[in-house]
């Protein structure tokens, strides 16, 4: 497993928790961080699993 996927995919968890956070405090600024993070985890997961799949 690839390094990327790793990192990847504990920035999805911190933005999802980011996330439900800032909806439970009202907080936009907090929820579109979550958010945020949560897609760049899903394009550094995609990232790795590219890297994996090209890894001889």
């Amino acid at each position: 497993m690839n390094k990327d996927r790793v990192e990847g995919s504990a920035k999805q968890v911190k933005g999802a928790v980011k996330e439900t956070a800032g909806k439970v405090l009202g907080d936009a600024k907090l929820q579109a961080e979550g958010k945020a993070d949560k897609t760049e985890g899903k394009v550094q997961n995609l990232v790795g699993s590219i890297k994996d799949t090209l890894k001889p």
